[in-house]
């Protein structure tokens, strides 16, 4: 893992031009191994390669795109125990998490998209009276899905497996070619994933990797006028400045963004199960995952012992090397990151919240460990009730009835993904559509892979996942013809 990573560029594997950085292990706080610095001028040659690779790609026949997804799945496939190390040493992810929810994750997001689906719909025929536009006609009509272009991909640190395959795959199925641009603090796996699909004999350009830790590589990924969208999965604040140069060149975006997800648990709720659900929030990459259920509304009925049943879950997890099977919450993604997380925490102390589990450092000698955080007696009004802290840390507000508990909910900036906790499954559907949240969990972290993601407000524009996707990296043509 330690030799020099070359950038991946219309279909070579080229040297850097700013040299390497020190990919770190967040939990050894070893090297993992060197990543490249791109320059400018370097993204902008992948833009281009992509750009040219574009007309042909998107030319040949979906069958020959999907076969090169499948190819490329199980290619991914068969090296997984290589890429689960690699994505654990560079995430921090625990050895079951980097299996099964990365690198598995990625494996069937190639094979979902390797299924051809119809990209043309006849639309019913249309009677037209004759007039100023012609004589009288019956009109017949198709709408057709036609790729979008040359997409650029910002991907997540918190999962590189996972969140590139789910931009790659769609955006190739539908003809498309792609430059990837992997977060800086674990961009290795994401030339893994490079390197299969050319194996699998994607052509040159179609796909292209670049990385970088400058601002101006993200920047020359979004700006370049080659580039004619741009799919990112971060933070709200850099979601905005990215909308802001598509904005001015018109470009298709597509942004998954920041959450603060509500959990509401009602009175008569199966707390085991609430608990459960909302402690993924401690274990689930540490917390940094957009749609942990961070905001935790408990009925009052309920609050004192989801309380104590929350405090009691955090404190019996075990924090330590993610490569240990017994590991259950591994370190954050770096030290600066643990530093803004803790921050939070003394800030909530401050603000006047209760921290009944955790809020220290977990004894360690290296690592960016943050103990399993319980914050209670919050105000709504308080920043760590507000504010995405992306770490593991939950907070829980107390609410009295059902219109409160949907009023809290909704007073928020972001609305990724909600949850309901009710034995009264009526009463959880009710409150379900009245919840301004891109995807509602009732009774249930899980999540329908073929169901649209995305949220409203402050946490994106647009959906993806299942067909949604591929209606995301498409624009749509009409077309028609008299009867």
């Amino acid at each position: 893992m330690s030799e020099e990573q070359r950038l991946f560029v219309g279909g070579a594997w080229v040297e850097p031009d700013g040299g390497h950085y020190e990919v770190v292990d967040p939990a050894t706080e070893e090297t993992v191994g060197r990543a490249p610095e791109a320059s400018r001028a370097q993204v902008h040659a992948a833009c281009a390669a992509a750009r040219e690779a574009l007309g042909p790609w998107s030319r040949t026949p979906a069958q020959e795109r999907a076969a090169v997804l499948a190819r490329a799945a199980d290619l991914v496939r068969d090296r997984a125990a290589d890429h689960t190390r690699l994505a654990r040493a560079e995430t921090g992810a625990t050895t079951a998490t980097a299996r099964a929810m990365q690198v598995g994750v990625a494996v069937a997001r190639l094979r979902r998209y390797a299924r051809v689906e119809p990209a043309e719909w006849a639309i019913p025929p249309q009677v037209n009276e004759a007039g100023p536009m012609g004589r009288a006609a019956v009109l017949g009509a198709l709408a057709i899905r036609q790729p979008v272009g040359v997409v650029t991909c910002v991907t997540s640190y918190n999962n590189p497996w996972a969140n590139a395959a789910g931009k790659v795959a769609p955006a190739l199925a539908m003809g498309n070619t792609v430059v990837v641009k992997p977060a800086p603090q674990d961009p290795l796996s994401v030339y893994r994933m490079a390197e299969a699909l050319q194996a699998a004999g994607v052509p040159p350009g179609v796909v292209n990797v670049v990385s970088g830790r400058a601002v101006a590589v993200g920047e020359a990924a979004v700006d370049s006028p080659d580039v004619d969208m741009v799919s990112f999965t971060g933070s709200t604040a850099v979601g905005r400045r990215i909308a802001e140069v598509c904005g001015r060149g018109m470009k298709r975006q597509l942004m998954e963004l920041g959450g603060k997800g509500a959990a509401l648990v009602f009175d008569d709720a199966d707390l085991g199960a609430a608990v459960t659900g909302i402690g993924t929030t401690f274990s689930f990459y540490s917390g940094q995952i957009c749609t942990a259920p961070t905001r935790v509304l408990a009925q009052r009925g309920v609050y004192e012992r989801l309380v104590e049943q929350l405090a009691s879950y955090a404190g019996r997890l075990t924090v330590g090397d993610p490569g240990d099977p017994g590991t259950v919450v591994g370190p954050v993604i770096s030290a600066a990151h643990r530093d803004r997380v803790e921050a939070y925490v003394a800030l909530g102390r401050k603000e006047g919240a209760v921290v009944v589990a955790g809020g220290g450092r977990p004894a360690s000698e290296r690592g960016f460990y943050v103990a399993p955080t319980l914050l209670a007696d919050c105000a709504h009004d308080m920043r760590v009730v507000r504010e995405e802290i992306f770490g593991p840390v939950v907070v829980v507000v107390p609410f009295d009835d059902e219109d409160e508990g949907v009023a809290l909910a909704n007073d928020s900036d972001y609305g990724l993904i909600d949850y309901v906790w009710s034995a009264d499954v009526a009463r959880a559907f009710r409150v379900a559509r009245r919840l301004r949240a891109g995807g509602v969990g009732v009774n249930t972290v899980g999540r329908n892979m073929e169901a649209p993601f995305g949220g409203f407000r402050l946490s994106g524009v647009g959906r993806d996942c299942g067909s949604y996707a591929l209606h995301a990296y498409s624009e749509v043509q009409s077309v028609v013809w008299p009867g």
